[in-house]
């Protein structure tokens, strides 16, 4: 086990460590995203599972552990469908409270552990104009592949459509998954089709604008190269074999993963205390956009006595390095580095000592993360395993965040790890 505490390394493998801090810390909270972390990334959502072993785990861990994804609980797609799946007997899940509970579609769709949904200040104007979103996206393909097929035959188009458009209630998605694999062979067909969709999202958004709801909803893409001076997420365009931006989602304005994290630290104080530091009703669209101002209301309303120990776990983190003037800058983006840089500066500013756990998803059907590169050393005679690099620009020397700790295994390894500590717990707590 380490002798430097795991919030002060970079790209450790210290997993013991690691499980020894989930087993034995009281005052914990861990904060994780789904897809790529506990379940592979796969090009078709309809095809995810996740093991039933680890839902039992995160019993354990009941009111210390909370989900933040920019999927959704509910729907064809939704987790819950998945976590249902994963039992012979469905009802079993709603039973025992095996839902997974905490924040989706990027922070505005909250659920508890039996599968009971809110949406924290969400109008029903914005929920009637997110329902013709899907039907939207898919008249835009159809219409679009009828005038170039690129090669694919009807039958193909019509199943990569219907895989493609994610019919969400609060963050209705095109994800190119499977266009990027059915266009392979096309040179540029998969590049049109990322350039046409960013395109209908911004036609959406002026749609929304002519309806009065011009400052409700936003596009965030997944991966991305971060945002640009106005706020907007930039589009990761493919290269190679690498997919680039295969998520298109429309969302909710203030549904960024950052913020859900105030959210989320809300009720949990409210557990702690009684009381709600933020108030009861406070939701993601209340909330600041910025690192600096989210940290300000932290410190004006959290009491640092109560503060836990967070831990943040995510697997899409990208940097890149972009020559802009003759001068080398990096576009530093992926939707999971905003939550996890802001637990890491949560810890430090009250020195919690929080830890960022980053999870390699490159090995799963999904092209378009970097992985995790390691090499094998000689250390007291014996063979050890360090991490060379991380998944960022090998140039990028100053990447404001630390991932402390890594699984190179992916999920399977990740998942593991957390099912030995939910163990050890129920001993130790």
């Amino acid at each position: 086990m380490s002798i430097t505490p795991l919030h002060q390394c970079s790209l450790s493998l210290d997993h013991q460590s690691l499980i020894s801090l989930l087993a034995k810390t009281e005052n914990i909270l861990i904060i994780q995203d789904l897809d790529g972390v506990c379940m592979g990334l796969v090009k078709d959502p309809l095809t995810r599972a996740i093991a039933p072993e680890y839902l039992e785990a995160v019993k354990s861990f009941t009111g210390h552990f909370y989900v933040l994804t920019n999927g959704e609980h509910i729907g064809t797609r939704g987790i819950n469908r998945i976590i249902e799946k994963a039992f012979d007997e469905p009802n079993i899940v709603r039973q025992k409270g095996l839902y997974l509970s905490g924040l989706a579609a990027g922070g505005v769709q909250w659920q508890d552990c039996y599968g009971n949904v809110s949406h924290l200040g969400v109008s029903e104007a914005e929920l009637t104009f997110l329902e013709q979103v899907p039907h939207k996206i898919t008249a835009y393909l159809e219409e679009l592949f009828e005038q170039e097929n690129y090669g694919l035959d009807p039958k193909q188009i019509k199943k990569c459509i219907a895989a493609t458009v994610l019919d969400n209630k609060v963050s209705p998605t095109a994800n190119l998954n499977v266009f990027h694999e059915a266009l392979s062979e096309s040179s540029n067909g998969y590049l049109e089709l990322q350039r046409k969709m960013q395109s209908l999202m911004e036609q959406l958004l002026e749609e929304a604008h002519q309806k009065g709801l011009e400052d409700a909803f936003f596009v965030h893409y997944a991966p991305n190269l971060g945002r640009d001076l106005d706020g907007r997420e930039i589009v990761q365009l493919a290269q190679g074999k690498d997919s680039g931006t295969t998520d298109f989602q429309f969302m909710l304005r203030g549904a960024i993963k950052e913020v859900g994290v105030l959210v989320i630290l809300n009720r949990y104080y409210y557990q702690k205390t009684g009381s709600y530091p933020l108030g009861e009703e406070f939701n993601a669209r209340q909330a600041p956009q910025k690192h600096e101002q989210l940290l300000d209301m932290i410190k004006t309303h959290f009491d640092p006595a109560i503060m836990p120990k967070m831990v943040g776990v995510g697997d899409t983190v990208t940097s890149k390095a972009q020559e802009i003037d003759g001068k080398i800058q990096f576009k530093r983006g992926g939707s999971d580095r905003g939550f996890l840089q802001l637990i890491q500066e949560i810890g430090q500013e009250f020195q919690t000592g929080n830890i960022v756990v980053y999870v390699d998803s490159s090995d799963g059907e999904v092209k378009n993360r970097k992985p995790l590169k390691l090499e094998k050393l000689i250390e007291n005679q014996q063979e050890v395993w360090r991490v060379r690099s991380g998944p960022g620009d090998s140039q990028d020397q100053e990447d404001p965040l630390t991932l402390n700790v890594v699984f190179p295994g992916g999920y399977q390894e990740y998942t593991s790890c957390f099912q030995i500590a939910a163990s050890k717990r129920k001993d130790e707590v």
